[in-house]
This record gives structure tokens, sequence and C-alpha cells, in this order.
């Protein structure tokens, strides 16, 4: 009786530490949601960004992805805003916002690849 419990609460603990170590997946209710603090920011996001970002299945990482973000932060903050400014992949060089500045492009930046969430 003692080994079938044994294997039991073995097996139930090799899935937790696995589970335990996989990345959260998008959650795509929380980026539809997110919004940054600063108004004339958020207003560039949702010119810009949020058709994008906020919507699963268009190949751009989700706001608050960790997963998707990991790789591309890895690059560091020049590469990101070159990324950017020159486009790549689906994203239009800019991002679709030629007025902003370098400044914008980072903090949206620091946005979209952040766990915050901001009520709306």
């Amino acid at each position: 009786m003692k080994l079938p419990l044994l294997l039991g609460l073995a097996l139930c603990s090799a899935v937790l530490l696995v589970a335990c170590g996989r990345p959260a997946a998008p959650d795509p209710a929380l980026a539809e949601r997110a919004r940054p603090a600063d108004a004339a920011l958020a207003a560039v996001y949702e010119r810009s960004c949020y058709n994008c970002h906020a919507r699963a299945g268009s190949g751009a990482p989700l706001t608050g992805d960790a997963a998707g973000w990991s790789p591309r932060l890895a690059k560091g903050r020049a590469a990101l805003l070159a990324s950017v400014q020159n486009g790549l992949g689906g994203m239009p060089a800019q991002g679709l916002c030629p007025d902003c500045s370098e400044a914008q492009f980072s903090a949206l930046i620091d946005f979209i690849s952040s766990h915050q969430e901001t009520a709306r």
C-alpha cells in the first residue's frame, strides 16, 4: 500500500517541477487591457502598437509576454531600437509611428516587453 502512494507522490512532484520551469503562456486578455500609464504614450501605443502587440495571432510578441520578449531583450536595447526604426519581419519601419522620438520608442519597448498591467 505504501509503494503506490510513494510512486504517486513522486510522479506528482515531478510534474509540478517540470511545470514550474516553463514560462507562463501569453495572456491575450492582459495584452488587450494593458495601456501605458502616461496618457501621451498610451495614445501612441493605441494608434501604432496595439493592433499587433495586443492581438494574438498577429505574429508580434504580445504585450507582457515574457517568453516572447526574452530573446528580443537579450539582443540589447540598441538592437531593439534598430528593429523598430528600420522595421523587422512584419513590423514596418518606425512601427507605424513616423513622428515618434527615440525616447518614445524606448519607453514603448519598456512597456510592451514588461509584465506590468496598467488599468485602462
